[in-house]
């Protein structure tokens, strides 16, 4: 059995308000008019390609793959449709709509992950040499474990917490697969994973908080 029509609608972030005057300003005590938002995020669609565009950069992402309708309903709005559905079908609408809220919040606020290093014995090193994420002593090991970073992904050691380091970035998608490349880099092999639980693990994931969050 197909769906008819599966729709969606997505509301594109709005800034603050800016006053525009009514008539040419004929002085500093001239009345400003009503209030009018002012847009946060730009959002362009062609032929289901999307650029969001934002105060911390812009994120591209093409969606031809997907059958569907995707277009800017006024200035605020995006919807996708789609036509005659089957039922695996209808999950791709949710899972659009997450895509660009995620694009949304990209260029807002950003994405970080926090990584805790977890040991017993031997202290693991970390460190940043040009783009490459270097893992050292890891179980006393002398082979120096390397992960590279993405395309727009940021390592801050954090100085507040001990042994954390923070992985941020606009792109969720990038901004994840480096804290799982790390964490991965120190998969543990021929062991008893129930006693040997050392590693590089996220403890804390989410949209970046503001100074006065």
């Amino acid at each position: 059995m197909k769906t008819v029509l599966a729709s969606r609608t997505i509301t594109i972030p709005k800034g603050g308000k800016s006053f525009v005057c009514a008539e040419p300003a004929k002085g500093p005590w001239w009345p400003m008019s009503a209030e009018k938002p002012t847009s946060l995020v730009e959002v362009e669609i062609k032929a289901r390609q999307v650029v969001v565009t934002g105060p911390r950069g812009e994120l591209k992402r093409d969606f031809s793959h997907v059958n569907m309708d995707l277009r800017k309903v006024g200035k605020d709005k995006v919807q996708v449709d789609l036509w005659f559905a089957t039922r695996k079908e209808l999950a791709c609408v949710r899972t659009i709509c997450s895509h660009l809220d995620n694009m949304f919040v990209g260029v807002t606020s950003g994405f970080m992950y926090k990584m805790r290093f977890v040991y017993s014995h031997f202290p693991i090193n970390v460190t940043l040499t040009g783009r490459n994420v270097e893992i050292r002593n890891f179980l006393g090991e002398k082979r120096v474990r390397k992960v590279e970073l993405l395309s727009g992904v940021e390592y801050v050691r954090s100085s507040a917490v001990k042994d954390q380091i923070e992985i941020s970035g606009n792109d969720i998608a990038l901004v994840s697969l480096t804290a799982a490349k790390i964490q991965q880099a120190t998969n543990i092999r021929h062991k008893d994973l129930r006693k040997f639980l050392d590693g590089i693990y996220v403890s804390e994931k989410g949209p970046m908080k503001g100074e006065d969050e």
